[in-house]
């Protein structure tokens, strides 16, 4: 095995940064100004970030929109309403390749995921993974601000996973992600049944059943500290009953509907 110190260095190409939105006009332009100093510094062969928002009505796509035209790097894409975080995901990712990503990356927008660390997922990327994962459970990763009954249900999801998709993965439930473009081009969207946080399992065991190499880095999560968090017992609920699916249902392909999208780019 090559030691860090040979281990060689494979491009990223553009590096896309997709941040779904709903309702978060507290943290919008923050975000994605400490997101394109970090990108600056960790990705020379350029980057995007993308917001996808769905029609979020306190304005957050109007901000993003505005910062659009002041930035090059800044991209919008208008979704007419809120469909979770799976389809906004997919949308952005889709949009991305088109536009000829060489890496995506995905991570919430209320800085529960350290900007700086996307510096780290990118270098996982370029010394050997195909999908870097944030991982606040294994050794270096944790929480903060969390009540217990949130880690229980979190560790507990990601514990339940793991068992029951054979997975060796310690953390199926994050949020904070980097894919090689190949990935996410073998995997076929509009099988993705999920449409909330199991969606973040989902992909990565699509990704290893495909037989990518994936790479968990570790990460601190911190709770919000604007806006109000998504979580609900709705989305924990179709994560219970989606794992054993993807393990042991029939393949299934999800309508799409019609396009309800546009792309606001810079003048």
């Amino acid at each position: 095995m090559q030691s860090p110190a040979t281990t060689l260095q494979r491009p990223t190409g553009t590096a896309w940064l997709v941040l779904p939105t709903y309702n978060e006009a507290e943290n919008i332009e923050a975000i994605i100004d400490a997101a394109g100093r970090v990108l600056t510094e960790a990705s020379p062969e350029g980057f995007r970030v993308l917001v996808v928002d769905d029609g979020s009505p306190d304005g957050t796509g109007e901000i993003a929109d505005a910062l659009a035209a002041d930035h090059d790097w800044v991209r919008v894409l208008h979704r007419t309403e809120k469909a979770g975080i799976g389809p906004a995901y997919l949308a952005g990712f889709a949009h991305a390749l088109a536009e000829g990503a060489g890496c995506l990356m995905e991570m919430d927008s209320d800085f529960s995921h350290d900007p700086a660390d996307l510096a780290r997922l990118l270098a996982a990327i370029r010394t050997g993974a195909d999908l870097a994962l944030g991982s606040r459970y294994v050794p270096g990763g944790g929480v903060v601000n969390w009540s217990l009954l949130r880690r229980v249900i979190s560790q507990g999801g990601s514990t339940y996973a793991r068992l029951l998709l054979g997975l060796h993965i310690q953390d199926l439930t994050g949020g904070f992600k980097c894919f090689r473009r190949e990935v996410l081009e073998e995997i076929d969207f509009a099988g993705v049944r999920s449409r909330g946080y199991a969606f973040q399992v989902e992909l990565t065991y699509r990704a290893v059943r495909a037989g990518f190499r994936v790479q968990e880095v570790p990460i601190v999560f911190r709770d919000r500290e604007k806006g109000a968090s998504k979580m609900s017992w709705r989305i924990t609920a179709e994560a219970a009953w989606l794992v054993p699916a993807l393990r042991f249902g029939p393949a299934a392909h999800a309508r799409r509907r019609p396009s309800s999208e546009r792309v606001s780019t810079p003048t």
